[in-house]
């Protein structure tokens, strides 16, 4: 690892619904093979293989760790396998790319990290909407200072589009929005104005068909001084659908930045304001309106490769990650209890 003469050899386990996204992101990049896939169900495992020309197919993930040279493994299952995947490879010294939700509960998260930081390993969770280039456009203008001190902020996804024709499960879990979506919006907000100190929670279930909440609205206490709201909806059946577009504002000193639908980026200061164009680029495996995640794939990866290269922390490791699941259990505590929750204290 680290020498950049050499090819990255890669796996991946799990050949599901949005895998097929990260295995056209490897494709992408140019000194990364994926030479082995692996899922419990042999047929999906061979498909892939098929479609993307993958030499090996394995149904055993521990078989094939044991017969593969890897440079890392992507983990693309469903929570409850990862701990134990992770684990997996982290025996085997093997770095590691974890799907979000980490894990479905802290304390196996807490696990997952310690494992690897015994191992040596690193571990990164595949938390992407903050790759999505609109949203580090948002965050560079932040972080310019053109509109002074931040004092409030918005990440907010609100959508009625059918989720649940291609991924049926989603309708079935007692948990639902802020598990599934809501993670991502919440890691938005600690990337733009930093970490927690308490959490406000309420949500709903509109639909009537699902398990689950489909509505939530959080207030964040950050450490900097921000107060941010994050909401979700899979219930909001707006004139024209925004899916899967975050929509941001963030309330400065001295002026404003607000990412809009279609991707406008407009930034007011007391010289003005100026807009432009931030929509993703179309890459030619991708299409609309999925291109924003998509992109967002292939940049985390491209990070991933980087990280190995140089034998860095990636940005959204698995320590790191653990203070946005934090964020995600203090959501389902203070909707449960009706109060504020410090993450901290989980």
């Amino acid at each position: 690892m680290g020498n950049a003469g050499n090819r990255l050899q890669g796996a991946l386990i799990g050949c599901g619904f949005f895998a097929v996204n990260q295995m056209h992101g490897w494709a992408d990049i140019a000194d990364v093979d994926i030479v082995a896939v692996c899922d419990r169900d042999a047929g999906r495992a061979k498909a892939m293989a098929e479609r993307f020309a993958v030499a090996r197919v394995y149904d055993d993930a521990a078989a094939m760790m044991r017969a593969e040279t890897l440079d890392f493994v992507d983990i693309a299952t469903t929570p409850p396998s990862h701990r134990a995947l992770v684990e997996l490879a982290a025996a085997h010294r093997i770095p590691a790319i974890c799907q979000k939700p980490f894990a479905p509960r802290l304390d196996d998260a807490r696990a997952m990290v310690a494992a690897t930081q015994q191992a040596g390993t690193r571990l990164m969770v595949h938390e992407n909407f903050r790759w999505q280039s609109a949203i580090r456009a948002a965050a560079a203008a932040l972080q310019s200072g053109s509109i002074g001190r931040p004092f409030f902020g918005r990440v907010s996804f609100r959508s009625a589009f059918d989720v649940y024709a291609a991924q049926p499960y989603l309708a079935t879990g007692e948990r639902f929005i802020i598990e599934d979506l809501g993670i991502h919006a919440l890691d938005v907000a600690r990337y733009l104005f930093g970490d927690v100190s308490g959490v406000t929670a309420r949500i709903a279930r509109v639909n009537p068909a699902i398990r689950g909440e489909d509505v939530a609205t959080m207030m964040l206490d950050h450490a900097s001084g921000v107060t941010s709201i994050v909401d979700c909806s899979y219930a909001t059946r707006l004139a024209e659908e925004h899916f899967p577009q975050t929509l941001i504002e963030i309330d400065g000193a001295d002026g404003t930045i607000r990412l809009d639908a279609g991707y406008r980026l407009t930034v007011t200061t007391p010289g003005g304001s100026r807009a432009e164009d931030v929509s993703p680029t179309l890459l030619p495996w991708a299409e609309r309106p999925w291109h924003n995640i998509q992109e967002s794939v292939l940049a985390i990866q491209r990070h991933w490769v980087d990280c190995l290269r140089a034998d860095t922390q990636p940005e959204t490791s698995g320590a790191d990650n653990l203070k946005t699941l934090a964020l995600v259990e203090a959501a389902y505590l203070s909707a449960a209890e009706g109060r504020s929750i410090d993450p901290d204290t989980l």
